[in-house]
C-alpha cells in the first residue's frame, strides 16, 4: 500500500504538542514528511526538552498514523528539541546610541592578512571623497594599523572640553576623524590585555571621544570571532557589517564563520555583503592580463552562496601595499583603475546602507537624498 501525504498530516493534526497548546501541524512543528510506499517518514521539531514529551510526541504519532491512515504502516520518527527562543524584532539594533553619528559600519574578516585594514582605510578616504562625514575607530587593539596607513603614527589626540567634561579629540588626516589604540603605544611595544580590559580602552576611544557629526563611522574590527567583537556589539548600534576575504578557500571558510557571527541570534547585526581582496594580479607592464594566484571569485561565490550581497573586487597591486605603507591609501591617487575600484566599492557599501535603513528602523531617524551619482545620508 502507498501512503498518502494529505492523510498523514490530517492524521498528525490530532496530535498537540506538548506545551504549545495548538496541534502539531498549526503550531509548525512538522518539518518534514517522507513517503516511501508503506513506510512514512516525519521530521518533527519541538521546545520541550524533557525525555517524557518527547517519547510521549513519538508515541502519539505513531498511534495516530496507525489508527487513522494505515495499521501496518512502517513509520520512523526523526524528532528534534530546539529551545524556544525569546522572540525580538528581526534586525533589531542594539548597544548606546552615540549622539550625531548616523550609520556605524563594521568592517571584519574571519582570519588575518586578507586586507582588512587596508580595504577599511581606503574605504573612509573614499567617503571622505565623495562629500561624507566619516570617523574611524581602529578597533584591533591588537595590531593597530590605521596610524601608519594615514600617516599620523606620530600624533596624539588631543583633550578638549565638551559640555564641561574632558574628552578625546579624534586625529584628523585626509578628511577622516580617528582614534586607534596605536596612538597611546609605543610602535614597538605589544598589547598584552585580556578582553576586559581591551573592552575597556574601546569603550574609552567610543564614548569618551568627540566625534561631532558623522554620517559614518567605521570600525577595523581584530580578525576572527572573539572577546572584542561582543563588546563593540554590545556597545554601539551597529548599522551593518563588511566581511572581507580573499578568493582563497582558507580565507573563505573563515569568512563564512564572520558572516554567521554577525547572523547570530544573539548579534543579528545584518550583514550588507562580502568584499573580495586580492582577486587578481594585474602586472603594470601588462595591464590587460589578470592572473588570479588566490583562485577566481570565490568570494563572489560564497555571498551567492549566503545570500548576502556582493560589494566588488580588489586586485592585488603593488602600489596599494606602497601607499598604505607611506600613509597614502590608495584610493587618494585620483584616475586610476585601483580609485575607480574603491570608488565602486564605496558606492556599493553606501546603497546597501540605504536599503538597510529604509527597510529596518534605524537608531535616529535619517533621510536619504542622492548626490553627484551618490547616496547622501544625512540626519533629519
Amino acid at each position: 500500500m502507498t501512503l498518502d501525504k494529505k492523510e498523514v498530516l490530517k492524521a498528525l493534526e490530532n496530535i498537540t504538542v506538548p506545551g504549545e497548546g495548538q496541534n502539531m501541524v498549526e503550531s509548525g512543528a512538522v518539518k518534514n514528511i517522507q513517503i516511501f510506499g508503506d513506510e512514512v517518514e516525519i521530521d518533527i521539531t519541538i521546545s520541550n526538552p524533557s525525555l517524557q514529551a518527547r517519547k510521549k510526541t513519538e508515541v502519539e504519532i505513531l498511534k495516530i498514523i496507525h489508527k487513522e491512515v494505515y495499521e501496518k504502516a512502517k513509520i520512523k520518527v526523526n524528532l528534534k528539541v530546539e529551545a524556544a527562543a525569546e522572540k525580538s524584532k528581526p534586525n533589531e539594533i542594539k548597544g548606546k546610541p552615540i549622539p550625531g553619528i548616523q550609520n556605524i559600519i563594521a568592517v571584519a574578516s574571519g582570519k588575518g592578512g586578507v586586507g582588512k585594514s587596508t580595504v577599511t582605510a581606503n574605504l573612509a578616504v573614499t567617503l571622505a571623497k565623495m562629500g561624507f562625514k566619516v570617523g574611524l575607530l581602529d578597533a584591533d587593539i591588537y595590531g593597530p594599523s590605521m596610524p601608519i596607513m594615514f600617516d599620523v603614527a606620530q600624533e596624539k589626540p588631543l583633550a578638549v572640553t565638551i559640555d564641561g567634561k574632558s574628552k578625546m579629540k579624534p586625529v584628523e588626516s585626509y578628511g577622516v576623524k580617528m582614534l586607534s589604540i596605536g596612538f597611546f603605544t609605543q610602535p614597538n611595544q605589544a598589547v598584552i590585555w585580556r578582553g576586559p580590559m581591551a573592552s575597556k580602552a574601546l569603550n574609552q576611544m567610543i564614548f569618551d571621544a568627540h566625534w561631532g557629526e558623522l554620517d559614518f563611522m567605521l570600525l577595523d574590527l581584530p580578525p576572527g570571532t572573539g572577546d572584542i567583537h561582543l563588546s563593540i556589539m554590545q556597545a554601539m548600534p551597529v548599522t551593518g557589517a563588511v566581511i572581507v576575504s580573499t578568493p582563497q578557500e582558507v580565507a573563505l571558510a573563515d569568512a563564512k564563520k564572520g558572516v554567521a557571527m554577525f547572523q547570530q541570534d544573539s548579534i543579528n547585526v545584518p550583514v550588507l555583503g562580502i568584499v573580495e581582496n586580492m582577486a587578481y594580479f594585474t602586472p603594470e607592464e601588462l595591464p590587460d592580463n589578470k592572473y588570479y594566484i588566490f583562485g577566481k571569485e570565490g568570494a563572489k561565490h560564497l555571498a551567492e552562496d549566503l545570500k548576502v550581497p556582493f560589494l566588488g573586487e580588489i586586485p592585488l597591486i603593488q602600489s596599494i601595499r606602497e601607499a598604505g605603507d607611506a600613509g597614502r591609501p590608495a584610493a587618494m591617487q585620483e584616475g586610476t583603475p585601483i580609485a575607480a575600484a574603491f570608488e565602486e566599492l564605496t558606492k556599493n557599501v553606501v546603497q546597501e546602507v540605504v536599503a538597510r535603513n529604509k527597510s529596518i528602523p534605524p537608531t535616529e531617524a535619517i533621510k536619504i537624498t542622492t548626490m553627484a551619482g551618490c547616496s547622501s545620508v544625512r540626519k533629519k
